[in-house]
C-alpha cells in the first residue's frame, strides 16, 4: 500500500504492518500506541495459539511421558496440560521450534528439526493470511478504529510474494531498519543468549554444512545446539537485512530504529510515518 503523508493522516481506520528483526524495537514501538484505540495482532501469538497449539502440547506431553510419575497421571486422565501463551510470553512456540544438535544437550535430530521448521513455516503463512479477516473483525466486532500487525521476525524468510501482496493490499507496511551502529549489539546479545529460530531450508543446509566442516563434525546429532545457534545468528542476521529491505522497497516504507526509539506516544508515531512517506 502506497500513499501520501496527507492520505495517511486522513486515513480514518489505519492498518499498519510492522516488520523488523528481533531487537529492532518493534514491540516497544507497538506498545506506545493506546490499546483502547489500536487492535494489536501478533503473528507469533496467532501461530502459537491457533496453528501450532496442538503440536506444542504434543511436544510437552511427550516430555512429560518420560517422567513415570507424570506418565501415570496423564494416562489415567488425572491431570491435563495446557499452554499459557500470551503476546508477551511466546516461550512455548520457541520451545517447540527447538535447536538442532546433540540430544543429550536437548538438541533435535536434523529430521525432527526440519519437520518442525516446516510446520512453523506453514503456520506463519496462515497467520499472515489471517490479517485481512482480523482487520475487519477488529472494527466490526470489537470497535477498534485502528489495527497494528506485529508480523514477527522471520517473515522475510518465507519467499511468498502472494502473502506480501495480501499484506500490502490491506495494510501500510513499515520496516524498522536496524542502523549499523546497533547491529553488533544485537548480534552479541543473540550469541550470549541463543534462542530457537526459524531458517529457510536452503540457508540452513548451506550453513549447517559449513559449520560441520569447520568443527569437523561427522553428524548433525553431535553438534552443540547452543554453539550452533550462536555461530549461525550473525550469518542469519546478514542474510535477512537485504531481504527485509527488498520487501520495504517493493511493498512499503523504511524507518530507522533509532528514530522509532524516540517515539513516546501515538501522535509522534503518526508524525514519524507521515514524515517517512514524505521522503519516499
Amino acid at each position: 500500500m502506497k500513499m501520501s503523508p496527507q492520505q495517511f493522516l486522513d486515513w480514518e481506520s489505519k492498518s499498519i504492518t510492522l516488520l523488523a528483526m528481533s531487537g529492532a524495537g518493534k514491540t516497544t514501538l507497538a506498545n506506545k500506541l493506546p490499546k483502547d484505540k489500536w487492535f494489536h495482532y501478533s503473528v507469533d501469538y496467532r501461530i502459537g495459539t491457533k496453528y501450532l497449539g496442538e503440536a506444542i502440547l504434543d511436544n510437552i506431553k511427550r516430555q512429560a511421558m518420560d517422567v513415570p510419575f507424570l506418565k501415570k497421571l496423564l494416562l489415567s486422565d488425572s491431570i491435563y496440560i495446557h499452554n499459557n501463551i500470551t503476546v508477551d510470553n511466546l516461550a512455548p512456540v520457541s520451545s517447540f521450534l527447538g535447536k538442532l544438535g546433540n540430544s543429550e544437550q536437548e538438541g533435535l535430530s536434523l529430521q525432527e528439526f526440519k519437520r518442525r521448521q516446516v510446520l512453523h513455516y506453514q503456520a506463519e503463512v496462515a497467520a499472515l493470511n489471517d490479517v485481512p479477516e482480523f482487520i475487519y473483525k477488529a472494527e466490526d466486532i470489537y470497535g477498534y478504529k485502528h489495527f497494528l500487525n506485529d508480523a514477527g521476525g522471520s517473515v522475510c524468510e518465507l519467499d511468498r510474494a502472494d502473502v506480501l501482496e495480501n499484506l500490502a493490499q490491506h495494510s501500510l507496511i513499515i520496516y524498522i531498519k536496524i542502523p549499523p551502529c546497533l547491529e553488533q549489539t544485537i548480534i552479541t546479545r543473540a550469541k550470549t543468549d541463543p534462542k530457537p529460530l526459524y531458517y529457510r531450508e536452503e540457508f540452513l543446509d548451506e550453513k549447517l554444512a559449513e559449520y560441520m566442516d569447520r568443527q569437523q563434525y561427522s553428524s548433525a546429532d553431535l553438534i552443540s545446539p547452543d554453539d550452533f545457534v550462536s555461530w549461525v545468528f550473525p550469518e542469519l542476521f546478514k542474510s535477512r537485512v537485504p531481504r527485509y529491505q527488498a520487501i520495504a522497497d517493493q511493498y512499503g516504507y523504511t524507518i530507522d530504529a533509532n528514530e522509532a526509539a524516540q517515539v513516546s506516544n501515538e501522535a509522534e508515531f503518526m508524525q514519524l510515518i507521515a514524515d517517512t512517506l514524505k521522503e519516499d
